[in-house]
């Protein structure tokens, strides 16, 4: 028995002292990459410095260049001559600078829409230095995301990761190329989710951060601590035009859909059903007798819409979607966008006091085509 303990207390010691030998040469064989820390603390540095090697290579910078608007009066017109030189005509080239990310090897890159609106030429310049054309493959402006596509070979992209997976608290960088500066990149935390109602997109579901963003980072990888893309920075709250910890990006789970729908159909299709919504208060719910104010009025419905077809009426109260709850104006536009066009769906409406259940057809909600709609 005596033999037993010794060997037990041995071996104990030996691994104990392999365990610490590790811990202070190796942290990272020991201690698991998370994107969640507890609370009162940060990721480790180097759990931060490993995520922005590992995604730096695949944040770009995006230059889009508008060319001269020029009409033919400025060709023909002897006057526009006179008063304007001929290499001057129309309104001078204007140049936009964003960043992107690549997610892809075949070389899709996501930005924001709003970085290449309206762009006869994108230059995209990679970490390493190379410098490459880009075409558009489609835009998305209900989310203000874009899909762009370069051709190089050995393309370094970036790992989708799950914003769903998200909590307030979590540490996060965002990477991109502020002011033009260079790639530049910024720690902070997830300060809220599920921001909307901002009036920024049609679509609003962002990632809150106080990750400093900058302008010039819009289109730039918002990553975790292991690295993974969890959203796509594309605005911020600002008096000065400058980062004050208020940050916005368009988290992966709408990004993916978006990247998903342009690289197959060179659009993204949602579902439609043709309402107006309007928010419902306190004041209106007790008027329809509702006991809550869980709804959204419909002020409107378009003639031969979806809904007008199905039956729905203004002052109906839709409470619910294929017995999704809908709670605010933004919850309908998410469900129904989710909707399969052509598909039975069912709303759960309030009417005459009582809740009615309408099978609807939802359609194709128009679509933005790059530079017409």
């Amino acid at each position: 028995m005596k033999r037993i303990w010794i060997l037990f207390s041995q071996t104990t010691t030996v691994l104990l002292a392999a365990y610490f030998v590790v811990l202070t040469l190796k942290p990272q064989w020991v201690v698991p990459e998370r994107d969640t820390v507890a609370v009162g603390s940060t990721a480790p540095a180097t759990l931060l410095r490993s995520a922005a090697q590992a995604a730096s290579p695949a944040v770009v910078s995006i230059q889009a260049i508008s060319g001269p608007q020029l009409d033919d009066k400025s060709t023909t017109d002897p006057w526009f001559k006179f008063f304007f030189d001929e290499d001057q005509r129309g309104e001078p080239a204007s140049n936009n600078i964003g960043s992107g990310v690549i997610v892809s090897a075949s070389g899709h890159v996501l930005t924001n829409n709003h970085v290449i609106q309206n762009a006869q030429d994108i230059q995209v310049t990679l970490l390493d230095g190379r410098r490459v054309p880009a075409s558009v493959l489609g835009t998305d402006p209900d989310t203000d995301l874009a899909v762009l596509k370069i051709q190089l070979n050995a393309l370094p992209n970036i790992t989708l990761g799950d914003s769903n997976a998200l909590f307030v608290g979590d540490s996060v960088l965002a990477i991109g190329n502020p002011f033009g500066v260079g790639q530049t990149v910024t720690s902070g935390i997830v300060s809220a989710l599920g921001r909307s109602q901002l009036g920024i997109n049609t679509y609003e579901n962002f990632i809150q951060t106080d990750a400093a963003i900058n302008p010039g980072n819009s289109g730039g990888a918002l990553v975790n601590s292991s690295g993974h893309l969890v959203g796509i920075n594309t605005a911020i709250y600002s008096r000065s035009g400058g980062s004050m910890g208020i940050g916005f990006a368009i988290p992966t789970s709408v990004a993916k859909q978006v990247l998903d729908d342009i690289v197959s159909d060179g659009f993204v299709t949602r579902g439609w059903i043709g309402v107006e919504p309007q928010t419902l208060n306190a004041e209106l719910a007790s008027s329809f007798g509702l006991n809550n104010e869980s709804g959204v009025l419909v002020a409107g419905v378009l003639k031969q819409g979806p809904a007008a077809t199905a039956g729905v009426i203004p002052g109906d109260v839709i409470t619910a979607i294929d017995e999704q709850p809908v709670a605010s104006v933004a919850d309908l536009l998410g469900l129904v966008s989710e909707l399969t066009p052509g598909t039975s769906s069912q709303l759960k409406i309030w009417r005459d006091g009582k809740a009615q259940l309408i099978s609807i057809r939802p359609a194709a909600r128009p679509y933005y085509k790059h530079g017409s709609r």
